[in-house]
């Protein structure tokens, strides 16, 4: 851990972050996979502002150097992978925190790491109030790897894995559009599909997405879980869809026992082996619902 705190020189704020990038590569020679947290790139710069104009050189956007894109990318591009002079495979993977003021990621050091970076996670201060952790915004973070791993997660997890991650997707798109109708009138005026659509989207929130993070068994949950996980909610709106067409309630379908055991049932060991058999459950009991209407 590299540390400085605000009543140190400002000249060790721009340094900390080279420090702690050179020593991360030391271990990476060595042949080792290291992480390298910085938190956070927006101090950083900052102190690279107040050393500019100390040195009385030209100002750029909002008084931040010229030279701060090539900085940012200079700082990002020393991740990677490579292969050492041993023979080992070793690797730095970087993770930079931006703070901007106000959370305005207008602002150039946000702006000049977008550039940069492939992959952004939004942190969403509205998610943190309504305790739903990790409070990453699904909207607003992205990622540009997806064609590069998909045929990898098709040879290792499963061959739609690529097209769940997509529907899912969609799915918490068009909830966040029904979101702004649902305010003004309310979820009873809508359609029915579109109040299952509602329902899918919670699902996907509160079961796929949360996560507990000082729970034994939801701390962890491998890739091929969350394949299964996913599945199942598709599952679940797949036959649901079928059971309204055939006359079945909304509310019947939405309240069967076995949709509740599934989203609770991730909170207990063994969870993965029993997930398959929950799904058979919850198809038969969404069956049943339909039989009875």
């Amino acid at each position: 851990m590299i540390a400085n705190t605000s009543n140190m020189p400002v000249a060790a704020r721009e340094a900390s972050v080279y420090t702690g990038v050179t020593i991360a590569e030391y271990f990476r020679d060595m042949g080792y996979n290291v992480a390298l947290m910085a938190d956070s790139t927006s101090r950083w710069a900052e102190a690279m502002r107040e050393i500019s104009s100390r040195l009385e050189e030209m100002p750029g956007e909002e008084g931040y150097p010229a030279y701060l894109s090539s900085r940012l990318a200079e700082f990002y591009e020393r991740a990677g992978r490579v292969k050492t002079l041993a023979g080992q495979d070793g690797s730095v993977s970087v993770i930079g925190a931006v703070s901007p003021p106000g959370g305005d990621i207008s602002e150039p050091v946000s702006q000049g790491t977008l550039r940069i970076v492939k992959v952004f996670w939004g942190l969403d201060a509205g998610l943190a109030r309504q305790r739903h952790f990790p409070a990453i915004s699904w909207l607003s973070s992205y990622s540009l790897y997806p064609q590069s791993l998909d045929q990898w997660y098709r040879d290792n997890i499963a061959q739609d894995f690529p097209d769940l991650r997509t529907e899912i997707s969609t799915l918490l798109q068009v909830e966040a559009e029904l979101q702004e109708i649902v305010q003004l009138v309310g979820s009873d005026a809508l359609p029915i599909d579109q109040q299952l659509t509602l329902e899918v989207a919670r699902m996907i929130r509160e079961f796929f997405l949360q996560q507990n993070a000082f729970h034994d068994v939801d701390t962890f949950s491998d890739l091929k879980l969350q394949y299964e996980m996913a599945k199942a909610i598709l599952t679940f709106q797949a036959e649901a869809k079928k059971a309204i067409a055939g006359g079945a309630l909304l509310e019947d379908v939405v309240n069967i026992p076995a949709r509740t055991d599934l989203m609770r049932g991730r909170f207990e060991k063994g969870y993965q082996e029993k997930i398959n058999q929950m799904v058979s459950e919850m198809s038969k009991q969404i069956s049943e619902s339909l039989e009875v209407n």
